[in-house]
């Protein structure tokens, strides 16, 4: 507890209380790992997968352990973005664009031995992806203006795509995950593929052809991987195996690192200013600039969830939308929260996604004046003097929000964006619930009014496609839409729909920038801020490449532990 100590001095009482119960906690819940935990990282999840199968995955707490576990015909380069061999050894294009035939490595082989072919492939994409059984966000990518490609396994080692069109990011959507057949193919026939590889599963079961497979998992406490003999890189990966601790609490999960049980964490500003100012021995410290991702506050606008028709109406409105815009105080949230370590963020992509990046876009500065204004010319008025504004119907203007409350920031954020609201008039009840709760109201519940909720990020706009085009199923104020609501909408749909069909990247360009300005002001999602990406990482752990694109672990496979180091977990600065 020495480093810990030094530290809590610096740290606000009530985070240092939560933080020292946390720690106690987590002492005495987690299981013991062994005294000489040897070759392994130890890194954090913040909640509990949903599953470990990555064709369903649709939040991050179950990407985060099937991404070291499958792997696709390609992978991008950290540095160029360019795509690169991974599981196929090469591929040839025809001159159209159309016809793409990829030759896979020799000897592949699934975790179980078994061999991996050309057919795993075919049956990865006809029999899981372009299943109309079985929800997957997949299946939004890879179609091109609503078709399906031909997928054709030529024998064991090439695979055959016919293109119903041109398609500009396919050779980049081939990141996909491969599956194994010999594994799935009953449960598809079974029509019981939505419930293989849950987390009840044993994990001889879960065939992989990643880098890592699944050793053990006891809910609530711990995700172990340990390394994979068939790895098609040979003597890779370095590690023995992943130990991934599951602690929610944000202020625990920085304690159990400055303790030593974490190798790797990802910090919050208030870490980061912690350990600059103190530059504790056996650290390093990296920040890798504004995260691909993003952070937003969604309205729920589906006629299908159980929103109030009233509130439905005002979601509805535009300039209600734009309204609450103006209560978004950015400059704030980054001073606040993230004590200058991010910048204000307008539309879906920001300054590191690089060339796809539109920068000029609609900006709704933070004005309540003019929040009430709007409001006002919509009907809202305080009628009976308590301070809550009403609509031209008597309704009270009062909203629920929710975020999840294992993000501290976002917590804050929520809090902040609370209180401003409270300010124009508006009461707003916040709550915050668990991660994967928050996941089942916004992807099958609908259960929820207002959401601040974040996406990973994507160089090219077209694998964001299930969120932005109507039909998308991570579509998020209204998922699968049955046809365009609003204009905006139908022509969004067209855009996502053509900007596949352009090989010109000056004119996917254009249309993606249109795009990216009507999401901004006709918010349907209002944008906050971009945090920067921030890490911190023990210096037993060697090997790592901090890429600008793909962050800290993309080449997990290649990272090893000092020889020196191997006997212990825990270290005392």
């Amino acid at each position: 507890m020495i480093f810990a100590s030094k530290v809590a001095k610096y740290l606000l009482p009530s985070v240092v209380i939560c933080g020292i119960v946390c720690l106690i906690w987590g002492l005495c819940a987690f299981p013991p790992l062994d005294n000489a935990i040897g070759n392994k990282i130890v890194l954090r999840l913040s909640s509990d997968p949903k599953s470990f199968n990555p064709i369903l995955a649709q939040e991050s707490s179950t990407t985060s352990v099937t991404s070291l576990m499958f792997v696709g015909l390609v992978k991008i380069d950290p540095f160029t973005q360019e795509p690169v061999p991974e599981l196929a050894q090469s591929w040839q294009v025809s001159d159209d664009g159309k016809r793409w035939i990829f030759t896979l490595r020799d000897g592949l082989k699934w975790s179980d031995g078994e061999s991996l072919t050309a057919y795993d492939v075919e049956f990865t994409f006809n029999s899981l992806i372009y299943n109309p059984d079985i929800p997957n966000s997949a299946k939004d990518i890879f179609q091109v203006h609503g078709r399906k490609i031909q997928v054709r396994a030529i024998d064991d080692r090439r695979v055959e795509f016919v293109l119903p069109d041109v398609f500009a990011p396919f050779l980049r959507s081939l990141t996909q995950e491969i599956l194994p057949r010999h594994i799935l193919e009953k449960w598809v026939r079974d029509k019981k593929f939505n419930f293989v590889w849950s987390l009840g599963t044993k994990p001889k079961e879960i065939v992989v052809n990643g880098p890592f497979r699944l050793k053990r998992f006891l809910p609530g406490q711990v995700v172990e991987l340990e390394r994979n003999p068939y790895y098609y890189r040979k003597g890779l990966p370095m590690l023995d195996g992943v130990i991934m601790l599951i602690i929610s609490s944000d202020d625990s999960a920085f304690l159990k690192f400055l303790e030593g049980e974490l190798d790797v964490i990802s910090l919050r500003a208030l870490d980061y200013s912690l350990l600059k100012r103190l530059s504790p021995e056996g650290i390093k410290i990296y920040k890798l600039g504004p995260a691909l991702g993003s952070n937003f506050l969604a309205f729920n606008l589906n006629p299908n969830s159980s929103l109030p028709r009233y509130k439905l109406n005002w979601f509805r409105e535009e300039k209600f939308r734009q309204a609450i815009g103006h209560c978004i105080d950015r400059e704030g949230i980054i001073k606040t929260v993230y004590r200058g370590l991010a910048e204000p963020q307008y539309g879906p992509m920001n300054s590191s996604n690089g060339f796809f990046y539109n920068p000029n876009l609609c900006e709704y500065d933070y004005d309540l004046n003019h929040a009430r204004t709007l409001l006002s010319e919509l009907g809202f008025q305080d009628k009976d003097g308590d301070g809550i504004l009403e609509d031209r119907f008597g309704h009270r203007l009062e909203l629920n929000l929710i975020t999840n409350a294992n993000s501290s920031e976002r917590v804050q954020i929520a809090s902040m964006i609370a209180s401003d609201l409270a300010r124009c008039g508006i009461k707003c009840n916040f709550v915050a619930v668990d991660f994967n709760n928050l996941v089942i109201r916004l992807t099958n519940s609908f259960d929820w009014e207002l959401i601040l909720i974040g996406l990973t990020g994507g160089m090219d706009p077209h694998f964001g496609r299930n969120v932005w085009h109507s039909s998308g199923s991570l579509h998020i104020w209204w998922p699968k839409e049955p046809h365009p609501f609003f204009d905006w909408e139908k022509e969004i749909d067209e855009i996502f729909e053509r900007g596949v069909r352009v090989l010109n990247e000056g004119k996917r360009k254009a249309l993606y920038d249109k795009w990216q300005k009507i999401i901004s002001c006709k918010v349907p999602v209002i944008y906050t801020i971009t945090p920067f990406r921030l890490f911190a990482v023990r210096d037993r752990i060697i090997g790592i490449k901090p890429s600008p694109y793909l962050g800290l672990l993309y080449n997990i496979d290649e990272i090893s532990i000092k020889k020196d180091n191997h006997n212990s977990i825990i270290h005392n600065n």
